[in-house]
């Protein structure tokens, strides 16, 4: 995909990311820490990660076509550099997110003991802030790249 009524698909599908990544990370967490919440939820976790898992990889190669239509800036090449990155990520989430729900589901919650709880819970977390951090400095980079050198600053007014 590479324009969606005219304008680049990656300006639009990059906002897919920005508000699932978040989201798939935060009900994660949050599932973790309560099999109750998670039971509720039911299908709805796996199913949030699985649209954040297949976001990334369709704004990833709608980024590359646009790549090619823009001067090839070394912040440019940075965003690109990071953008590649989130995919492991997204797979984290995805795996941990069926995890919690196989885990969860059903009338009562399996047995299993504290420790192992305890460290699936931080490993969700782990992955969790790795893939929001990760956005952001995906993000940052992008918004580098496409606005600078682009704003000028007025003498005197402060805006």
């Amino acid at each position: 995909m590479s324009t969606i009524d005219g304008l680049p698909a990656h300006i639009l599908l990059v906002h897919l990311v920005v508000v699932f990544v978040p989201l798939t990370a935060l009900a994660l967490i949050v599932c973790a820490l309560s099999p109750t919440v998670a039971r509720r939820a039911g299908l709805l976790l796996p199913l949030l990660a699985f649209v954040t898992l297949v976001s990334v990889p369709l704004t990833t190669d709608a980024g590359e076509w646009l790549e090619q239509k823009v001067e090839r800036t070394a912040l440019v090449r940075e965003h690109a550099e990071l953008g590649d990155g989130l995919l492991p990520w997204a797979a984290g989430l995805f795996l941990l997110a069926v995890l919690v729900w196989w885990f969860t589901r059903g009338a009562s919650t399996r047995r299993i003991s504290g420790a192992v709880r305890i460290g699936a819970t931080v490993l969700c977390a782990v992955v969790a802030v790795g893939a929001v951090v990760d956005v952001y400095r995906i993000g940052d980079s992008g918004a580098k790249a496409a606005w600078q050198d682009t704003l000028t600053h007025s003498s005197g007014d402060g805006h």
